[in-house]
């Protein structure tokens, strides 16, 4: 039996036959004024799903809150980054329905434009109450070669 680390037996082999491995984004952090507010603006109107909100220390908070169906979370609080508040621009969700998404993010309370569509995707944006900006991509088919 080989040593692992904490919770890495529960996570998949990502070595292929060449042995080169996968590389996965799963935590960005993003710097927020009231730790308390961006919680309850990710998990009440974007729909997160609060994962983690431990006090470590005094000088430690951290908060992870991940979105419907994604493998890559967010993560906030007291100690976490020193990047001024609402410093994060370009963070980017995909969806099957931008329409949909944008109708359920207006019923929640979040201040998101108009769908917007380009060649490459239809997208919507927002951000959070520190100014962190978010769009959101419905994704063209690809065209047949």
């Amino acid at each position: 039996m080989k040593d692992t680390s904490p919770g890495e037996e529960t996570r998949q082999d990502t070595t292929d036959k060449e042995g080169s491995m996968d590389w996965k984004l799963e935590v960005v952090a993003i710097g927020v004024s009231d730790v308390d507010r961006a919680k309850e603006f990710y998990s009440e109107k974007a729909g997160f799903i609060a994962e983690h909100d431990h006090t470590v220390s005094d000088q430690m908070r951290f908060v992870q809150l991940t979105p419907p169906g994604s493998a890559c979370s967010i993560v906030f609080g007291t100690g976490i980054v020193e990047t001024p508040p609402g410093s994060a621009q370009g963070l980017q969700l995909v969806v099957a329905d931008i329409h949909a998404a944008r109708a359920e993010l207006l019923e929640r309370g979040v201040d998101v434009s108009e769908v917007q569509t380009f060649d490459w995707g239809s997208f919507v944006f927002f951000a959070d109450p520190d100014g962190n900006g978010w769009s959101v991509q419905q994704v063209n088919p690809r065209a047949e070669p």
